[in-house]
């Protein structure tokens, strides 16, 4: 293991965010509204003394990632829809990063299936040593048996302190990518299933971002969002229903014109839903392990 990481803060965010997704299942429910999800599972890892690696992401149907409610969303799920819910908490910015998706209508129990199966067969497959394109072939192997694609352009990805997607990227087919993983490494599985084409493309809707230079912006509104996102939420993922709720002394236009100023000026980045191409059905599963030298830990259960 790595001397530089604290696995224990590692282990201690992994069980809340164990906590969240069970306290996930009870919340999705048809006439729910996202936003009371949302907020739902946030006040809980809070309570629960972490703080947030990214905003919750709960994707409905061809969505398949990056939609977390705006502050005044009033979309609530219904009966038909495949539900997947993103979570990461956050402990002295040790980070973790898992999913489920909640077949609502009770259609989709293949598809929801497997991708959970693809997860399993990957996290069998961790080692020292174990190439990613060999877990990205067998996950794309199961996608084939149960008879849908997996998503190619998303996959899962190593984990550092401080940085939610890191130096490695784990494939949902054989990319050619033989690349080893290492002992010690900490990494996120997420096969994304689909009944479509297995691609997808941003969408319109946006209310994640994240910092990543500074500005010297004119606007004094600009000025002061661009100050509480370094303060608050440093280089980390957030919504802009937080902003909303945390900078009353600013409009929602004043906070929504510096988010685009500031977006126009490459001090933010923009993370925009993910829809599948051919507008099919998306399915997620997800785990955060660290790689040990015959198998691996498993943080998020």
């Amino acid at each position: 293991m790595r001397n530089d990481y604290d696995y224990d803060k590692l282990r201690e965010a992994g069980k809340v965010s164990t906590e969240a997704l069970a306290h996930a299942r009870k919340l999705v429910k048809e006439g729910a509204k996202l936003l009371d999800v949302a907020e739902g599972i946030e006040k809980l890892i809070k309570d629960k003394g972490c703080l947030m690696s990214f905003p919750v992401n709960i994707s409905v149907n061809e969505q398949a990632a990056h939609y977390t409610p705006s502050h005044d969303d009033k979309t609530a799920f219904g009966a038909n829809d495949i539900v997947k819910v993103d979570i990461g908490a956050r402990k002295d910015d040790y980070l973790t990063d898992c999913a489920i998706t909640i077949d609502l209508s009770g259609n989709n129990g293949k598809l929801v299936e497997a991708s959970e199966k693809a997860l399993e067969t990957a996290i069998s497959m961790v080692r020292d040593g174990v190439k990613v394109n060999s877990i990205g072939a067998a996950i794309g192997k199961v996608a084939k048996e149960y008879g849908f694609n997996p998503i190619k352009n998303l996959g899962g990805h190593g984990v550092e302190r401080d940085e939610l997607h890191a130096n490695i990227f784990i494939p949902n087919y054989d990319n050619g990518d033989e690349s080893v993983l290492n002992e010690g490494d900490v990494i996120a599985i997420e096969p994304f299933m689909t009944t479509g084409e297995g691609l997808v493309e941003d969408g319109d809707f946006v209310e994640i971002f994240q910092k990543t230079n500074n500005a010297n912006a004119r606007a004094q509104d600009t000025r002061k969002v661009l100050e509480h996102i370094s303060s608050r939420h440093k280089t980390f993922p957030f919504a802009l229903r937080w902003l909303v709720d945390e900078m009353k002394d600013i409009s929602e236009f004043g906070i929504r014109r510096g988010i685009t100023e500031l977006l126009n000026m490459d001090a933010l980045e923009a993370f925009p839903v993910l829809i599948e191409r051919s507008n099919g059905l998306v399915s997620q599963s997800e785990k955060e392990v660290v790689v040990t030298k015959d198998s691996c830990e498993v943080i998020t259960k």
